[in-house]
């Protein structure tokens, strides 16, 4: 919790994409989702994936400068707006990051298809959670990630973001789910 500008989101996204750039490096980045960001918000969602791809291309361009090999780290949009056409190519190509909303997350999850690309799934991170623990949309939601859980090779670290949640030890307990104790990040 943080507030907002603050640069929450992309410190929750620092740590897999040190991660990908590392498994990229060692050759073992395999196709397949590996970060699924979910946000209630369809706007927010579209907006992350603009503001993630200018680190991504800096990244790149100075591991290249490096000597790196030449890395790509793939994002991919998937919203109620998404195309047939733009759904079919997360399946055929995947990326390595999913920017998606509760609802579309739902349907990867029971289709298939996209359950086999989410298998390695190691990072969610939840945008606005504020906005989802107190209706049914995040019940949804919960189901919907221990869903998940079961699709996964490993179960996936769960990060929760939020400029105004209160109290956030709620929010935590929400967001890893019955039977688990909650870390927080204080």
């Amino acid at each position: 919790s943080a507030p907002t500008g603050s640069g929450k989101t992309l410190a929750a996204f620092l740590v897999s994409i040190d991660r990908l750039f590392k498994l990229a490096e060692q050759g073992a980045l395999d196709d397949g989702i590996h970060v699924v960001y979910v946000s209630p918000l369809k706007a927010l969602s579209s907006d992350i994936r603009l503001n993630l791809e200018e680190p991504l291309v800096g990244i790149a361009e100075v591991a290249k400068e490096m000597g790196l090999p030449e890395i790509r780290i793939r994002t991919a949009l998937r919203t109620g707006d998404t195309t047939q056409y733009e759904r079919q190519q997360i399946i055929k190509d995947p990326p390595h990051i999913l920017i998606t909303t509760p609802e579309s997350l739902y349907l990867m999850v029971t289709a298939e298809r996209s359950r086999a690309i989410l298998r390695n799934v190691r990072t969610v991170i939840v945008d606005e959670i504020h906005a989802l623990i107190r209706d049914k949309r995040g019940s949804h939601l919960a189901l919907t990630l221990a869903r998940l859980d079961h699709v996964c090779e490993a179960r996936p670290a769960r990060v929760g973001l939020s400029a105004t949640v209160n109290p956030i030890e709620y929010a935590a307990q929400f967001l890893v789910g019955s039977g688990r104790v909650a870390m927080d990040g204080k």
